[in-house]
């Protein structure tokens, strides 16, 4: 059965559970309030505790509204549902938040204990709260690698407010974020601030201005060597151009002899011809003298 619905009252604060998770633009802040302003909320916050576990910035923009006659309506967290689970459900689905961003998150809420349970553990009458993660199990809850979350049990337990809070707003990494908490608390301030800055800087860099390039001509061994390369390509082309003279003679002393000889077999064909001629020749009258010699005897 589902929570009935009541309408938020006015002063309530962030659950820590959500207030683990790094908070909305300012741009993304203002695109929801004046969607609010159209529509009004349509989906309730969820209370937990007496104050706001889901749907902070929605009750904040309702609140900014409230004036105007924007109720925010609002449930209270089931009975049996672990309030971790939920939180992380719903912020890891919606939200667009960095890896880092998320190991510190999900350390932060499986590190908190609700009112009423030790640090050792244990349930609160009404809502389920298994016992502690493994790092492992908090790596798999995130999608990041153990090392990740290591990192963020180290930040959350070394450093700082101030370093956990850069981390949570994106400005710096985890593994940055760990080498701060290593060092004593009254230098992890500047360490940040130095980090910070070093960042900005690079993002603010001016573009360098490309070189200007002067250029002065060849020296006088490079214009040697040039010259000595070209008085040896100038040699090869006389050679080849020699070279070229000579076969060009010799083709055309084939082609006069080709020539030459076509002539000479046509001489001899027509001598041979002239050779036939005169033996048909020679070979009739040979027959008429014989048979002149048979009719004088």
């Amino acid at each position: 059965m589902a929570a009935p619905r009541t309408v938020a009252p006015a002063g309530l604060d962030q659950h820590p559970l959500s207030a683990a998770f790094p908070p909305m633009d300012v741009a993304d802040f203002d695109t929801l309030r004046d969607s609010i302003a159209d529509v009004g909320v349509l989906n309730p916050i969820t209370i937990y505790e007496g104050m706001v576990l889901d749907g902070w910035h929605r009750y904040c923009a309702a609140q900014e509204l409230g004036s105007l006659g924007y109720p925010c309506p609002a449930v209270e967290l089931e009975s049996g549902i672990d309030p971790r689970a939920f939180v992380i459900g719903q912020n890891k689905a919606r939200r667009h938040v960095t890896q880092a961003q998320l190991a510190m998150a999900v350390t932060a809420v499986h590190a908190w204990k609700p009112k009423g349970v030790n640090q050792h553990g244990g349930e609160r009458m009404g809502t389920q709260c298994p016992p502690s993660k493994s790092t492992a199990e908090l790596a798999e809850i995130a999608g990041v690698g153990e090392r990740t979350i290591k990192q963020a049990k180290a930040v959350q337990t070394h450093a700082g407010p101030a370093v956990v809070e850069a981390v949570k707003r994106g400005e710096i990494g985890l593994p940055k974020a760990a080498a701060i908490a290593k060092l004593p608390a009254e230098q992890q301030a500047a360490a940040i601030s130095a980090s910070v800055a070093k960042q900005v800087k690079a993002l603010k860099a001016p573009k360098a201005e490309p070189e200007e390039i002067h250029y002065f001509g060849p020296s006088d061994v490079e214009i040697a060597a040039a010259q000595e390369a070209a008085a040896a390509d100038m040699s090869s082309l006389e050679a080849l151009m020699v070279a070229d003279d000579k076969l060009a003679a010799a083709v055309e002393e084939i082609k006069k002899l080709k020539l030459q000889l076509a002539a000479v077999e046509s001489q001899r064909d027509g001598y041979m011809n002239r050779s036939n001629e005169l033996i048909s020749r020679v070979n009739s009258l040979k027959k008429k003298l014989a048979k002149a010699e048979a009719s004088n005897v």
